[in-house]
Order: structure tokens, then C-alpha cells, then sequence
């Protein structure tokens, strides 16, 4: 079977295609790297040629503002359209928790539109919700915006998850028959966003201190304490954050 990755050498959609590949599929991996533009359409139709499944792991690179919005919407549309034209059969998408929840802020309204064009295309889908990757921890510092030693976090509950964990959920689902519906997945832990960062930034040996704003914006979203935590039904991953932290480049033995 041919499944076409987009994003394919991102953090996730490398694993992905990495995972494919040994199981004894085609997996090609798309991205700018490789001339496919999802935005502009570049390279599209000769990427999807022949493909069964397409796996949309792509991410803006801008996650402010705007242009993150124009990212998904736009990357949805050609990307739909291609796939249409390729005779694809699954479209698989991975997405996340709280999108729905979380339309005052462009990244989210941006993902929200483009899970709302996957529905809408006739194309048999599936959307996975999975929670914020533990390698995310640091994009939520830098988006957090450091003053002085100060960053100001929501309390806000996440529940984190291995990127592993996702790669290996996605490759399941691109190989099974679509569901034409939205999964989600979680880590096995539920923390505040503050002290699980918090954690981080101590083990980093950081000098920053994190400070409780219940206002602090969230990649341009103020959230409720439980925007961004999965439902019920969610299925729980087994890597918890010091499972996964022993075993990344952030561990102390590393620096």
C-alpha cells in the first residue's frame, strides 16, 4: 500500500514514515523539503500519485497570528482537492484536543477550519485528536514569552503525550479501514500546565520561574482549566513525563 505523509520529516510524520516503512508499505515522505507546497498547491498532484492513504502530519511554522490560520485552511483545501483528483481512500489527520473549544485563536481556528473541509469532502477520513507532545513543553516556553526571569502560564490542565506514542496510533489508523470520525488520545498523567512545566524547567537546571496567570494567553487562546484535556472515551498512552523525560535529550545525564 502507498500512504503518502505530509509533513513525512517533521517530529511526527518522520516516525510515522519510519514505522510504515518497516512494516513493509510504501511510505513517502512530503514536505517542502521534497517540492510539495501544501499551501500553494507545488507539487501535489505528483506526490499523491498512485496513493491509498494520505497522512497529514503537516504543522504551520508560524503557530501565531494569522498566517497560522492561512496554513491549515489553505493546506487543507489543495490537499483535499489533490487527493480528490489522486482517487485517495483515507484521509487520515492528525489534529488537537480542545480544537473545538478554542476558535478565538487563529492556530486553533485554522485546524478547526481544516478538519471541518476533511468532513465536508466526500473523501472517507480519520481525525486523530491527540493532547500536546512532551517535546512541545518547550514551544509552550517560548510562546509564553520570558520577562526578566518571569513566565507566565495558564493553570489550565493538559495531559501530555509521547510523539511515540502518537506515531504509533497513526500508523494504526492509516493501515485500518477509515472511521469517518475524530479519536483522541492522551498521556497517562493530567497536570496543571504550570507545574508540569515548572518540572521541566527544573530539570533543564533553568533559571526561570513560573508564575500562575489565569490569563496568559495560549498561543493567542486565554483557556478554561479544562480547554485542552480529552474526553472520557480517550484512549490513555502508557509514557508518562519521566519515562519520557529520562529518555530525551533534555535529561540532565545529557547536558
Amino acid at each position: 500500500m502507498k500512504i503518502v505523509v505530509i509533513g513525512g520529516n517533521g517530529l511526527v510524520g518522520r516516525q510515522i514514515v519510519a514505522l510504515l516503512n518497516e512494516r513493509g508499505h510504501e511510505a513517502v515522505a512530503a514536505s517542502r523539503a521534497t517540492g510539495v507546497d501544501i499551501v500553494s498547491g507545488t507539487g501535489l498532484d505528483a506526490a499523491l500519485a498512485g496513493a491509498d492513504v494520505v497522512v497529514d502530519a503537516s504543522n504551520s511554522a508560524a503557530p501565531y497570528g494569522e498566517p497560522s490560520y492561512d496554513f491549515f485552511s489553505q493546506g487543507a483545501r489543495h490537499l483535499l482537492a489533490a487527493e480528490a483528483r489522486a482517487g485517495v481512500r483515507h484521509h487520515v489527520a492528525i489534529s488537537v484536543v480542545g480544537t473545538d473549544r478554542l476558535r478565538n485563536s487563529p492556530y486553533f481556528r485554522g485546524k478547526g477550519a481544516a478538519e471541518d473541509m476533511i468532513r465536508a469532502s466526500g473523501i472517507p477520513y480519520t481525525i486523530l485528536h491527540a493532547t500536546q507532545f512532551y517535546e512541545f513543553l518547550l514551544a509552550i516556553v517560548e510562546a509564553g514569552g520570558v520577562s526578566g526571569q518571569a513566565l507566565r502560564l495558564s493553570p489550565a490542565y493538559i495531559q501530555p503525550v509521547a510523539s511515540t506514542d502518537v506515531a504509533e496510533a497513526m500508523v494504526q489508523i492509516a493501515l485500518d479501514p477509515p472511521r469517518n470520525t475524530t479519536l483522541e488520545m492522551a498521556g497517562p498523567e493530567r497536570e496543571r500546565m504550570s507545574d508540569i512545566v515548572k518540572r521541566f524547567l527544573n530539570d533543564l537546571e533553568s533559571p526561570v520561574d513560573v508564575l500562575i496567570d489565569e490569563h496568559a494567553p495560549y498561543f493567542g487562546a486565554v483557556l478554561e482549566e479544562h480547554s485542552l484535556v480529552p474526553c472520557d472515551a480517550a484512549h490513555r498512552c502508557p509514557v508518562g513525563f519521566a519515562t519520557w523525560l529520562q529518555g530525551s535529550e533534555y535529561a540532565k545525564a545529557n547536558w
